[in-house]
């Protein structure tokens, strides 16, 4: 019989444990945790966000530089696919106002559970996975030679396990707490694998020189709603524009919007030491506009009146024009209308790692082949948050967890049942 290795029990190596089982294959899961998916279950408290429902070519695009090693995989299991599978399990969803795509309950633990279930008590032909809980991964076993052999630190000592194929799903580096902590890294390296650094992803970032402590103690934790950004690259001329909210923390931001140029915004600093981002606090009012009101005569009454009767802003929007703008600034109607409409704030850092919602960096696709095997580790396949991908909040990270999940899994499957295994 066919025998498989899964390292990490997250949607990845869930995935491609449920298409080694399906075709016949006895699959052995473990993993760090007392349970699997805990990171899944963390991203379904806020409702969970499963995929997302823009075109085929808009959503691959979110990928950015590795959109093309992903098109496949995304092609064949992309968000039409996400969904019915969800409604396999029994679980229907629907698409919000923003386009993603949720279970109709909102909830994660529902669907975990029920996918627990078929791979425990799989369909006619599949062969149930065995789960072994309390298992770190701590490196590679000689076994007999000829398959994929490794180590576990278990309760009960030092655990040695082998089988034909081994896929390893084993994350990021970000939420060490649940077990994606990146220390994967120096075993992989030490056999040949090509591992780029990781970094935080969907971060926050802190502003030059921190906060004045009145606006911290102030503001921290506060969002800016209806706003925009723009950023504009310095090296290679790209644009993002995008409306949305993120929220001021004690050392500078974090948020949906920020998280969508959270890539250009590091890679800047790693540039350059420093990137700015424009702050558009009425994205709803033309330039114009907002200097008109700026303008008009307030009388008796105070700026901040002014502001707020005339604009409408007020609270984290008057707090971030006082502090970041001179005070003459402040009462030059032509330079207060041009902050209000592009306010630059300029970062500095990415907040570390473990803060992050995901990681960049991780096993290059150039060190794999199509199906995600290793080149030069024949039987030993990577899949998941793992690999040299990153893409914004909204979806995107968990399809990609599970498609190329069911990748490595349909690998690992093509490569036991070739001539000869």
């Amino acid at each position: 019989m066919k025998t498989a290795i899964v390292i990490g029990g997250g949607p990845a190596g869930l995935m491609a444990a449920q298409e080694m089982s399906a075709a016949g294959v006895e699959v052995n899961l473990y993993d760090a945790m007392p349970s699997v998916g805990r990171k899944f279950l963390l991203a379904g408290k806020g409702g969970l966000n499963l995929t997302h429902s823009e075109p085929a070519g808009v959503f691959n695009a979110r990928f950015g530089p590795r959109q093309t090693q992903l098109a496949e995989m995304l092609q064949t299991f992309g968000a039409a696919q996400v969904r019915d599978w969800a409604q396999g399990l029994g679980v229907p969803t629907f698409v919000g106002t923003s386009g993603r795509v949720f279970p109709c309950d909102l909830k994660a633990a529902p669907l975990l559970r029920h996918w627990l279930h078929r791979l425990r008590h799989p369909q006619a032909g599949g062969k149930p996975v065995t789960f072994h809980m309390r298992h770190k991964w701590t490196g590679w076993g000689q076994g007999d030679g000829s398959r994929p052999c490794v180590h576990f630190a278990a309760p009960q000592g030092t655990v040695q396990a082998q089988a034909d194929v081994l896929v390893l799903a084993l994350g990021g580096g970000s939420w060490s707490r649940l077990g994606s902590d990146g220390a994967w890294v120096p075993g992989l390296r030490e056999r040949g694998v090509d591992v780029a650094p990781l970094l935080p992803a969907n971060c926050g970032f802190d502003v030059r020189g921190g906060w004045s402590t009145h606006f911290s103690e102030r503001f921290s934790g506060q969002p800016f709603k209806s706003v925009a950004i723009r950023w504009a690259g310095s090296q290679d001329g790209a644009l993002l524009e995008r409306k949305g909210e993120f929220v001021a923390t004690a050392t500078g931001l974090e948020g949906s919007l920020v998280y969508a140029a959270s890539r250009w915004l590091r890679e800047e600093i790693s540039r350059l030491g420093s990137a700015t981002l424009y702050l558009d606090l009425l994205p709803a009012l033309s330039a114009q506009r907002v200097l008109s009101e700026v303008a008009h005569p307030r009388g008796s009454r105070s700026l901040s009146s002014h502001l707020k009767s005339r604009l409408g802003i007020d609270g984290i929007k008057a707090g971030i024009l006082h502090e970041l703008l001179a005070k003459d600034a402040m009462h030059d109607a032509t330079q207060l209308a041009l902050a209000i409409k592009s306010l630059p704030i300029t970062l500095e850092r990415a907040r570390p790692i473990d803060e992050a919602i995901s990681s960049a960096g991780g096993v290059r696709f150039e060190s794999l082949t199509a199906g995600l095997m290793v080149s030069g580790l024949p039987g030993v396949f990577c899949a998941g948050e793992m690999l040299d991908w990153e893409a914004p909040t909204g979806g995107y990270l968990l399809t990609a967890c599970l498609a190329t999940g069911r990748a490595a899994g349909l690998g690992a499957v093509a490569f036991v049942q070739a001539e000869g295994r």
